[in-house]
């Protein structure tokens, strides 16, 4: 059986950047590849590198839940999990740590982003994640791993840890690879369009989560930072704003940026943002009207835990010969 394998953190509630640049294309990717089984786990022990209130961990763990199943995933192919009820991943995981370089978890521009930012108590598990990352992936020999530009390195770090492994215990794990998602879009801030859009980040009118009101993401579209000259035109280097726009319209509508170009050739960019915060909004309602359902269905807690039986089956097999292969046990 071959595997495609993704997580997302419950570190808040998902933004329009994660549907747009992952969600969205998991669907895609499903009905692509239906001869694949798609593992897709709510990576809550990622989520606790950094301190988590635990109620509301808790309650950001079963709305990512239900936001997988808003967003259209096929049951066809899909195991849905939690993290943490697979115990086999931290057991990989510190297996992991035992044969990664401190030397290659320094060099993780992930974790040296993230300790700038944190004032104090800097964890260890923040530097040994990609360790973690690593498990998760290689627990269940996935073939693909689709990734976004930020966890690229981390793919790699994976891969030189399986080559690792294979080379000093014998031909064990498969080495993964990028997937490329072609409709992929990195999404940027409303308000910074220089970073990417952050569900944590400081200030939230750059930011669309998944679940806020609807006037709400209009008026988050209309403030959007442009520039001065009014012209919808796909610049990165010289317009990011009006491009990121153009981004998220191209996303949605299917349409490529010079056919957006022509439709709003010398119409400005008040035309432009008030079509597109109607474009942001009737996609949005949809995965919203779905999301009331799952959140509140006891057939999502019926998915999770067949999904948990199915991956921990896969797990343990997996995990048995990784001990034998290295001594582990009587």
């Amino acid at each position: 059986m071959k595997f495609v394998l993704s997580g997302v953190k419950p570190t808040g509630i998902p933004t329009l950047g994660n549907y747009l640049g992952a969600l969205k294309n998991f669907v895609r990717l499903q009905n692509d590849m239906a001869d694949y089984e798609f593992l897709i786990f709510v990576a809550d022990m990622h989520a606790i590198t950094i301190y988590q209130n635990p109620e509301e961990l808790k309650e950001h763990i079963h709305t990512v839940a239900a936001l997988y199943m808003a967003c259209g995933l096929n049951l066809d192919n899909l195991t849905l999990f939690i993290q943490s009820e697979v115990h086999e991943h931290v057991e990989l995981g510190y297996i992991m740590q035992s044969i990664a370089y401190m030397g290659e978890l320094e060099r993780m521009t992930q974790y040296k982003d993230k300790a700038k930012k944190q004032v104090e108590g800097i964890t260890s598990a923040l530097f040994t994640y990609p360790a973690l990352m690593a498990a998760d992936i290689l627990l269940y020999n996935a073939t693909y791993v689709p990734v976004g530009d930020d966890q690229v390195q981390h793919l790699e770090l994976t891969r030189d840890l399986a080559n690792r492994f294979n080379s000093r215990y014998g031909d064990t794990f498969i080495v993964p690879e990028v997937l490329v998602q072609k409709n992929a879009s990195r999404i940027m801030d409303l308000q910074n369009p220089l970073r990417k859009m952050d569900k944590s980040t400081d200030n939230p009118k750059g930011c669309i989560y998944l679940t806020e009101p609807l006037q709400q993401i209009r008026k988050k579209i209309k403030a959007a930072v442009t520039d001065n000259d009014g012209c919808v035109r796909y610049d990165v280097e010289n317009k990011p704003g009006i491009s990121n726009l153009m981004s998220i319209y191209s996303s949605i509508t299917e349409l490529t940026y010079s056919q957006i170009e022509e439709k709003y050739h010398n119409m400005g960019y008040g035309a432009f943002k008030t079509d597109l915060a109607e474009i942001v909004v009737l996609e949005i309602e949809k995965v919203q009207k779905s999301y009331d359902y799952w959140v509140h269905s006891p057939e999502l807690n019926q998915i999770l835990d067949e999904g948990k039986a199915r991956a921990s089956m896969f797990a343990r097999h997996n995990l048995k010969k990784i001990y034998e292969k290295m001594g582990l046990g009587r």
